[in-house]
């Protein structure tokens, strides 16, 4: 993973999926120590489980419809919306149609960096 660490042009069909487990897979397409992109595919009823991490995230719904919790707010989203969560919210996600997720994070997520 380390080799796509700051590279300027990423080629989606390079990048292998990370299968997650209950219909999610996900892609880190780009980062830095700074930011990270991750995409995330969904099976429909796919579930993102209630977390929270000192991240701060803006999320683009690519594709699909999904029921976004952040917090103590629910809403659905669908293809071209967007959510922000800020740091320490706790926030999860249900997928209601086939759908993908766009996430980016600051700092990047080192937790999700296999060495």
């Amino acid at each position: 993973m380390s080799d796509i660490k700051g590279r300027e042009f990423i080629d989606d069909a390079d990048i292998p999926w990370e299968e997650l487990g209950g219909g999610l897979k996900r892609k880190i397409m780009a980062y830095d120590d700074n930011l990270m992109m991750v995409k995330v595919a969904f099976e429909k009823g796919g579930v993102g489980a209630l977390h929270s991490h000192f991240h701060t995230q803006m999320s683009y719904v690519e594709s699909g419809k999904f029921e976004i919790t952040i917090g103590p707010k629910t809403g659905i989203l669908r293809g071209g919306d967007a959510y922000y969560i800020p740091p320490d919210v706790i926030h999860g996600a249900l997928c209601l149609e086939t759908g993908m997720l766009v996430d980016i994070f600051n700092p990047m997520r080192a937790d999700f960096i296999k060495t």
